[in-house]
C-alpha cells in the first residue's frame, strides 16, 4: 500500500470558454451551460434609483402634533386632494404609541393640581 496521498492531474485540463458581457454583475456570476441569453444574473447597480420627490409640484411637506401619541407626524401630502401620500412614523406605530401612552398616563398616581399661589 502506497503512502503517497498527493493528488495529481489526470489528463489535460479542458479550456474553459470565457462570455465577456457589459454588465459587471453578469461577469462576476457563477458560470452556467446556457448561453449568455438565456441567463438570470442580478441587475446592475451602478444607476441608483431616485426616490426624491423634487419633480412633483402637487406635494407638499408638514410636520403635526399628534397629541394622543404625544409624538410629532412627518406627513408629504398632495395638495391637490390633501391626501397624505407618505408620513412618518406610520399609522400602526401611531397606534401603538398613543396605546401605551394612554397606559403611563393611566399609571401615573394623579395628584391634585396645587393652586397655592402663596409659596
Amino acid at each position: 500500500m502506497s503512502t503517497d496521498f498527493s493528488i495529481r492531474p489526470v489528463g489535460i485540463p479542458a479550456p474553459a470558454q470565457i462570455v465577456t458581457t457589459s454588465n459587471s454583475a453578469a461577469n462576476e456570476a457563477v458560470q452556467t451551460e446556457l448561453p449568455v441569453s438565456q441567463t438570470v444574473a442580478a441587475g446592475d447597480t451602478s444607476a441608483p434609483v431616485r426616490t426624491d420627490l423634487r419633480n412633483n409640484e402637487n406635494i407638499s411637506r408638514q410636520v403635526v402634533f399628534d397629541p394622543a401619541a404625544a409624538s410629532f407626524v412627518f406627513q408629504v401630502v398632495n395638495d391637490k386632494t390633501d391626501a397624505v401620500v407618505n408620513q412618518f412614523p406610520d399609522e400602526a406605530m401611531l397606534r401603538r404609541r398613543a396605546y401605551f401612552h394612554a397606559e403611563d398616563l393611566k399609571s401615573q398616581p394623579s395628584r391634585p393640581l396645587n393652586t397655592d399661589l402663596s409659596a
